[in-house]
């Protein structure tokens, strides 16, 4: 017996079909073509609420104790110039005047350490802006980064000839990535080879001072503050002097940068690359610690640069640590006592 075919049925590629459970092909009704109901339909439309930032409680403690000691040190000063008027009104102007310069200088500071937070924020929004444009090759977003670029270098005589360059160029590039590129060629490049030579130059002197002295803890802590001195020679090379609180938040950032890219964890990997050169064979214990510090100061450094840099490397070639290692083995190999031979 012959199995009925099934009639043609037209029905549109984009509808959901469903068909019941028991349809048989050729016998019985043809199928009926109906929406499936999607269950995501009702989650789509509608927004996600981002979670609910929690308390912290150790910002409250900071900002409460800070409070304290602020008002504390206001009553304090309020009671040594009454002291003062009260023994003798001229010691007591004398504390008003003083107390007012005080003032003048704390506001000071407290102006440029926003405008130091302000120009990393505008930095950071720079990177972040150039980056997409170069993915997307946006022309409108890269003339706006390279207009905000040439903002932020309006107070340094030295790029003059470069601002220039970019702000006639403007106009007439039509892909963002080449303006980005151009931009780069024009003002990071020269902010490179210093940035570079700055980097180059700690490492050595970490590696030298640290290979002759006596006490390990001579050497942390000349270790730290060169790389502090690298951080906040980097930032003002490439943004300008970027103040305590700006200092910090770089500072935290290079370190979170290093150890997100893994190169903080200089252990064997990096003594492993060093032996793998043959300098065990030819420097003294001392020397090689001198050259692993000097290697992780110019890991550092590096992660600096790429922090504090505002325009991400398109044509540039990012630093290496390789160039470093080579200057140090150089130095190094300049460094080795000469055994007289026989």
């Amino acid at each position: 017996m012959k199995t009925p075919q099934r009639k043609p049925t037209a029905f549109r590629l984009d509808d959901l079909s469903s068909v019941s459970a028991d349809y048989v092909p050729g016998l019985g009704s043809p199928p009926i073509l109906t929406h499936e109901i999607d269950p995501f339909a009702e989650i789509d439309g509608s927004p996600v609420s981002p979670p609910r930032r929690r308390v912290r409680w150790t910002r409250l403690l900071v900002a409460g104790l800070g409070g304290l000691i602020t008002l504390a040190i206001g009553l304090a000063i309020d009671a040594l110039i009454r002291d003062l008027f009260a023994r003798y009104e001229a010691l007591g102007w004398v504390a008003v005047a003083l107390a007012a310069l005080a003032a003048i200088a704390v506001a000071a500071i407290a102006v440029r350490e926003i405008s130091g937070l302000l120009r990393i924020r505008a930095v950071t929004a720079i990177h972040a802006g150039a980056t997409e444009a170069v993915a997307t090759d946006d022309r409108d977003a890269a003339r706006r980064i390279a207009r905000e670029l040439i903002r932020l270098y309006d107070r340094r005589p030295e790029t003059a000839r470069q601002r220039a360059a970019v702000a006639g160029h403007i106009g007439e590039i039509i892909d963002g990535r080449d303006l980005i590129g151009l931009a780069e060629n024009e003002l990071m490049l020269p902010l490179d080879e210093a940035a570079r030579r700055l980097v180059l130059s700690a490492s050595k002197r970490v590696a030298l001072v640290t290979a002759i002295s006596p006490r390990a803890l001579v050497d942390v802590l000349f270790v730290a503050i060169q790389i502090l001195r690298l951080i906040r020679a980097l930032a003002t090379l490439y943004a300008g002097r970027p103040g305590t609180l700006g200092f910090f938040r770089l500072t935290r950032a290079a370190i979170a940068h290093l150890a997100v890219t893994g190169g903080i964890a200089a252990g064997d990997s990096l003594v492993q690359q060093i032996l793998g050169h043959g300098l065990a064979a030819r420097l003294s214990a001392r020397l090689g610690e001198g050259v692993i510090n000097g290697l992780l100061t110019a890991r550092v450094g590096i992660a600096a640069i790429e922090v504090c840099r505002p325009l991400p490397f398109v044509n540039g070639r990012p630093p290496r640590l390789a160039d470093v290692m080579a200057e140090l083995r150089r130095m190094s190999n300049d460094a080795k006592p000469v055994t007289p031979e026989g």
